[in-house]
């Protein structure tokens, strides 16, 4: 979770909201997405729904983003889970034998990131099989951070995820893992994270909410000490068999909270749950619907940070200038638009969705020098147009150097006609884009008919 607590390097109010998430289980849904809000009820995805940061350790994917902002408000961590779900590995496998490791990305501005580093948290706990769902909190009782995370174990006749904790001060190294949150007899725990309260607000410093069966709250004034259990959700319909990823926020301007958890059971990402005592689960209710908007991408397990005005502004500078949303209209065959469908390509009329026929023209991804793009779905983010075969699909962003270069094309005049455009490929530099029997080729212009094919006009 973000750490509590107004940095001191900032004096302005918070202004804004900042969640790290993951969207599902495929190569770009398992990065880094942010999503931005100015009430904290309302999200608008950033960087037009794209990962905005990718792993290159471990696994090749990444979960469960934690934002971590230092006491000093002068430096950010990113810690997340090191599991890519379809990349290579199954439940099972990581489940008993997944990464031990957390992956890692350090910042001083929020914008600029380092490079990803794998930080081992579970290979020195005794028959540890994996490490996920990581959280951090700042303990100012000791000075540095607590991380803790979920591991699985074969322990005392039973195997399941236990929560464990560690120190640290650099997240490149840790104290020696402890258990932390174990519930008895075979109740697992996996998702678990902690707020902390203002005085005056309930009778604990700490609140956690975890998902273990049901969505346990518990309270404490020591993050390391005792804490007591003091209620779950199940009055508003809300267990662990619904819901899971808790993810606290506080509003910035009234003293009320949401936890943010997760309906994976039904696929339909975070539901938004209001208190105005973390500590009282009498306080807990779900708002009206249409009050809330999670925005175009579904969003799964993360973080929130509350963010000041001065890290607002670095962040929306970055990554919230939305591309405009475009068509792509036939030059000869003016009621027909370039869409997908069923990740093939080609060019329909009354094209239902609409949004299959919706692209945003983005800098080209294996280079924008030139007048260089690439077409980027608005329905499915981080899924480009690109040939195969000298055939075209839409597919998702493996960031492989073939892909970018498959995925990327010059504007050119049109070649049919100068006020239109025509799409020369980048990798391929005597093909273009055209359509034939209303199919997406790429293919050399010989003729008069193959340049109509080749000519399309950018409409909103």
């Amino acid at each position: 979770m973000a750490v509590p607590g107004r940095p001191a390097a900032a004096a302005d109010p918070y202004t804004g909201y900042l969640m790290a998430h993951f969207t599902g289980e495929s190569a770009t849904g398992q990065q880094i997405h942010l999503a931005h809000s100015t009430d904290g009820l309302r999200w608008t995805d950033l960087h037009n729904g794209a990962p905005v940061l990718r792993t290159t350790v471990g696994t090749g994917g990444v979960r469960d983003p934690a934002v971590v902002r230092s006491p000093a408000g002068d430096r950010y961590w990113i810690v997340a889970t090191d599991l890519c779900i379809g990349c290579g590995q199954n439940w099972d496998a990581a489940i008993n034998n997944g990464s031990r490791s957390l992956v890692v990305w350090e910042s001083t501005d929020l914008v600029n990131w380092s490079a990803p580093w794998l930080l081992d948290v579970a290979g020195g706990i005794p028959g540890g099989r994996n490490a996920w769902a990581p959280e951090v909190v700042w303990n100012p009782a000791t000075n540095d951070y607590v991380l803790y995370w979920a591991t699985n174990v074969p322990q005392n006749g039973v195997t399941k995820h236990r929560i464990y904790a560690a120190r640290t001060t650099n997240f490149r190294s840790i104290t020696t893992p402890q258990p932390y949150i174990v519930r008895p007899g075979t109740q697992e725990i996996i998702d678990t994270q902690i707020v902390e309260l203002p005085p005056g607000v309930g009778n604990y410093r700490y609140v956690r909410a975890s998902r273990d069966g049901q969505i346990t709250i518990e309270g404490s004034n020591t993050i390391l000490g005792t804490w007591t259990p003091l209620g779950n959700l199940s009055g508003i319909g809300l267990t662990g068999a619904q819901v899971e990823g808790p993810m606290w926020m506080r509003f910035n301007d009234r003293p009320e909270w949401t936890l943010y958890l997760d309906q994976y059971a039904s696929g339909r990402g975070y539901l938004p749950v209001l208190t105005s005592n973390p500590s009282d689960t009498a306080t807990y209710r779900v708002p009206a619907a249409g009050s809330y908007q999670l925005g175009a991408t579904r969003k799964r397990h993360g973080a929130i940070l509350n963010l000041t005005a001065a890290e607002q502004s670095r962040v929306l500078a970055r990554w919230g200038n939305s591309t405009p949303v475009s068509r792509l209209q036939s030059y000869n065959f003016a009621d027909r638009y370039v869409r997908h469908a069923d990740y093939d390509a080609r060019i329909d009329a009354n094209v239902s969705p609409l949004a299959d026929s919706q692209w945003r023209i983005v800098p080209g991804l294996a280079g924008d020098s030139g007048g260089n793009v690439s077409l980027e779905s608005v329905n499915y983010p981080g899924h480009f147009l690109r040939h195969y075969n000298y055939d075209f699909v839409l597919a998702e962003n493996d960031n492989s150097a073939t892909f970018r270069a498959d995925a990327t094309f010059t504007r050119v005049p049109g070649l049919a006609d100068a006020s239109a455009v025509s799409f020369r490929s980048y990798n391929f530099p005597d093909r273009y884009l055209r359509h034939y029997d209303y199919l997406l080729r790429l293919d050399p212009i010989t003729s008069a008919t193959g340049r109509a094919d080749a000519t399309f006009r950018i409409t909103g």
